[in-house]
């Protein structure tokens, strides 16, 4: 004759049922851990967006400083004066453009011919923590725009060192140029 025991029932009951806890426990734990790893990932994109920010405004300053530094050495000190150039004239004779607590590149391209100087130079800025590039084009004549000077001012945000040597690290860099 079989029984009827309510306490087996309840026990394979219970048995039925542990592993349910254990099953809902894990789909908590993982869905937290995917909103978990999701703000991470948007945590580290926030921040390598605005470290970007950072270096393209130090970027942009320096090119804003060599421009500031080529203008004033153009107009105020006229080192970049066509006719005092001549084509036989050694680089040694081209002044380099100092700013600030700058120590100039001893290293000036320039090109001289019947029609334009075009001088070349880097600038260290901030204390050789940026670095800038100036393009300075002074023509004999003025051309069809009604300028005879462009300037060029390419800016980085890392030394000139890292710009030298490509392959040493990322930067940014910005440009700005004039014409008068």
């Amino acid at each position: 004759m079989a029984m009827n025991n309510p306490r087996i029932k309840n026990k394979e009951l219970d048995i039925q049922k542990r592993g349910f806890a254990l099953l809902i426990a894990v789909i908590f734990m993982s869905v937290m851990l995917s909103f978990g790893l999701t703000l991470g990932s948007l945590g580290y994109k926030q921040q390598v967006l605005a470290s970007s920010a950072i270096g393209s405004q130090y970027a942009f300053y320096a090119a804003d400083a060599a421009l500031e530094c080529a203008l004033y050495a153009d107009q105020q000190q006229n080192l970049f004066e066509y006719s005092t150039h001549g084509v036989d004239t050694p680089s040694a004779l081209i002044t380099t453009v100092a700013c600030g607590d700058t120590v100039p590149s001893t290293q000036v391209n320039y090109v001289y011919d019947a029609n334009r100087l075009m001088v070349k130079e880097r600038l260290p800025l901030d204390s050789n923590r940026r670095c800038a590039d100036i393009t300075i084009y002074k023509y004999s004549a003025p051309l069809p725009s009604g300028a005879t000077t462009y300037i060029f001012s390419q800016g980085y945000d890392v030394p000139c060192a890292t710009v030298s040597s490509p392959g040493t690290g990322r930067f940014v860099s910005r440009g700005q140029s004039a014409h008068y």
